[in-house]
C-alpha cells in the first residue's frame, strides 16, 4: 500500500484517453430505461444509489475500478479502521466509525480499547437521558426538562442539527420525541438570543460541546446562557451538560451536572456518530432512536469495505466525483434532497466535504498540481427549482447533481389533489428534473433551450428513517474519505479554519496594525 500523488498514477493516463459519456445521447429513449435498470448500487436498508444519469459506462467504470485498485483505496480504509495514523498532519488515529460497530481489529491506544470507550460514553449519555426523561433528574422547582440546547459550532453544530432536523416530524408520529432541540452556534448575539426568547430556561438542559473546552464561540454563548439563566434565579450548574475530551477545563467540572467524553480521532464534522450527536439526540428522540441511527451508519460502512466499485456505493460516488473534478474540470457539486426534513443536510456535507478536501498540499505537506475537492451547495427540493435551478438547467457552467429522494413520506399525512398525492407531485417532480437535466429540450426559441447533458446521480429510499438517515450520513462520510485518500491529501484536519480565528483573537486584544487596524475602525469594534 503505497501513498502517491494523484499525478503519479497510471490508471489516470487510462482515464484522459477515454471520452466522457454524453448523457444526452445516453439516457435517449429505451436506452435511458436500460441505464436506470443496469446503473445503480443496492445500498443499505434497501436504499439505492442511482448513477445512469452520469457520464460512465462501461469502459469508464473499468478505468476507475483500475484508480481504486492502483491507489489502494479499500486498504486505506482498512488501514484507516484498524487504527493507523491516517490524520498524518496531527499524528491521530481516524475512528469516527469505529463509534458505529466493530469494522476489523480491535483499536488500543494507550492500553484503551476506544470501541469499549466509545461505547461507554454512548451509554452513559444514554442512561443520563433515561433519568432525564423518566424525570430523576429534574429542575431545582422539581419539574421534567422539556428542551435540550446544544451549544456549539461547525462539527458540533452542523451534523448533530441536521440529523435532529432529520427525525423530528418521523419522531413526533411514532411518539418517540422526548424533548425538543434547539441549537445556538453563532457568536452573533442574536442567535443565542432568539432561542432563549422562544423556550422556558427553567426547564431546558443546555450542551456545551467543544473538545478543547477552549472555543472562542462556544464559550461565549455559554456564558451568555449562564447569564441568563442566573438572571432566571436559576442555579447554572444544574442546567448546564459538558461534551468534551477528558482533558479539558470542561471535564470533571462541578460547574456541569454531568459531562461525556469524546478524544482526538473524532473531528468535528465527523462527530455527530460520538457523543457530540448521541447526548443531544439521546436526550431528543431516547438511546434506542440514536443508536438505530448508528446501525444504519454501520451497514454503510461495511459496504464500503467492498474493492469492487459497482458494490460500493460510496467509493462509486467518490471514483465518479473525482472523474468530474479532475477530467472533466467541474468545480461544483449540487446536493439536492427531495425532503424538507433534510433542510440542513446540505449544509452538514458542505463543511463535510470542503473542510476534508479543500487542501493544496498532499498528505505530507507537500504542494499538489491537480484539483482536489468542490464547492458543495444546495438546498431541498422543490424550493431550489425555484431559486437556482435556473443556472443547473441554462447557465454557462455545468454542474454535478446530487439528488436524494424519498418514495413515503415521513408524517404519513397526506391528501390527494388533481388525482396524486403530495409526495407523489415531490417525487415526480424528482424523476422529471433528472431527465430534464439529462435531455434538455430543443426550441427555435433560444431562451427556450436547454442543452441538456447535465449529470446527476441520486439516492433512494423507502422512507427517511433513523436507519436510512445513517446511511447516508455514513455514504457522503465514506465517500469525502475515498477521494481525499484518490487526491493523497490528509481529509482529516483543518488548519485552514485557524488563521481567522488567530487573526479575531488579536483585534480583541488590541494588537493590530494596518489593514487589520482599518477593518476593525470601520466595524466599530472599540
Amino acid at each position: 500500500m503505497k501513498w502517491e500523488n494523484f499525478s503519479k498514477l497510471e490508471s489516470i493516463k487510462t482515464l484522459a484517453a477515454l471520452t466522457p459519456v454524453d448523457v444526452k445521447e445516453a439516457m435517449a429513449g429505451e436506452n435511458g430505461a436500460k441505464r436506470v435498470a443496469e446503473y445503480q448500487v443496492p445500498m443499505s436498508n434497501n436504499m439505492v444509489y442511482s448513477y445512469a444519469a452520469k457520464q460512465v459506462d462501461d469502459e469508464l467504470l473499468a478505468a476507475l475500478q483500475g484508480l481504486a485498485d492502483e491507489a489502494s483505496l479499500t486498504e486505506k480504509y482498512k488501514a484507516l479502521y484498524n487504527g493507523d495514523v491516517i490524520n498524518v498532519g496531527e499524528q491521530r488515529l481516524v475512528l469516527h466509525q469505529l463509534c458505529r460497530g466493530q469494522l476489523g481489529d480491535d483499536v488500543i491506544h494507550d492500553g484503551i480499547n476506544k470501541r469499549e470507550f466509545y461505547l461507554a460514553q454512548q451509554k452513559r449519555a444514554g442512561d443520563f437521558a433515561k433519568k432525564v426523561h423518566a424525570g430523576e433528574i429534574v429542575n431545582e422547582a422539581g419539574e421534567k426538562f422539556t428542551t435540550a440546547v446544544q451549544i456549539g459550532i461547525g462539527g458540533s453544530d452542523l451534523g448533530p442539527r441536521a440529523l435532529y432536523l432529520a427525525l423530528e416530524n418521523w419522531a413526533k408520529v411514532n411518539n418517540t420525541l422526548k424533548m425538543e432541540a434547539k441549537f445556538i452556534s453563532n457568536v452573533d448575539p442574536d442567535d443565542a438570543s432568539a432561542v432563549l426568547a422562544n423556550i422556558d430556561v427553567a426547564k431546558s438542559l443546555f450542551i456545551v460541546v467543544s473538545k478543547s473546552g477552549t472555543t472562542l464561540e462556544t464559550l461565549t454563548n455559554e456564558a451568555f446562557v449562564k447569564d441568563a439563566l442566573t438572571k432566571a434565579g436559576l442555579d447554572p450548574s444544574k442546567h448546564m451538560l459538558a461534551v468534551t475530551s477528558e482533558t479539558s477545563p470542561l471535564a470533571h467540572n462541578p460547574d456541569y451536572l454531568d459531562s461525556f467524553y469524546m478524544d482526538d480521532f473524532i473531528g468535528g464534522r465527523f462527530s455527530s456518530s460520538s457523543a457530540v450527536g448521541g447526548a443531544i439526540l439521546s436526550l431528543a428522540f431516547g438511546p434506542e432512536i440514536f443508536e438505530r441511527i448508528m446501525n444504519g451508519a454501520h451497514a454503510e460502512d461495511e459496504l464500503a469495505k467492498n474493492p469492487d466499485i459497482r458494490k460500493n456505493p460510496a467509493l462509486l460516488d467518490a471514483l465518479i466525483g473525482v472523474y468530474e473534478r479532475n477530467f472533466l474540470g467541474y468545480n461544483t457539486t449540487a446536493v439536492l434532497p427531495y425532503s424538507q426534513a433534510l433542510s440542513r443536510f446540505p449544509a452538514h456535507l458542505q463543511q463535510l466535504d470542503m473542510e476534508s478536501n479543500g487542501k493544496s498540499v498532499n498528505r505530507f505537506g507537500e504542494p499538489i498540481d491537480y484539483l482536489t475537492g468542490p464547492i458543495i451547495f444546495g438546498e431541498p427540493g422543490t424550493n431550489g427549482q425555484h431559486s437556482f435551478y435556473q443556472l443547473l438547467h441554462q447557465g454557462t457552467g455545468i454542474v454535478p447533481l446530487q439528488f436524494v429522494g424519498y418514495k413515503n413520506n415521513q408524517m404519513e399525512n397526506d391528501v390527494v389533489i388533481e388525482g396524486s398525492t403530495s409526495q407523489q407531485k415531490l417525487c415526480a417532480n424528482v424523476a422529471a428534473q433528472i431527465v430534464a437535466f439529462a435531455l434538455g429540450k430543443d426550441d427555435d426559441n433560444k431562451n427556450k433551450y436547454f442543452a441538456g447533458s447535465r449529470p446527476s446521480s441520486i439516492i433512494v429510499a423507502d422512507k427517511l428513517t433513523p436507519e436510512s438517515l445513517g446511511a447516508l450520513l455514513a455514504h457522503f462520510e465514506n465517500k469525502v474519505m475515498f477521494q481525499g485518500f484518490t487526491w493523497n491529501i490528509n481529509s482529516f484536519d483543518q488548519e485552514g479554519v485557524q488563521l481567522g480565528k488567530l487573526l479575531a483573537k488579536r483585534v480583541l486584544a488590541k494588537d493590530t496594525d494596518g489593514a487589520l487596524t482599518a477593518y476593525s475602525d470601520l466595524l466599530g469594534i472599540f
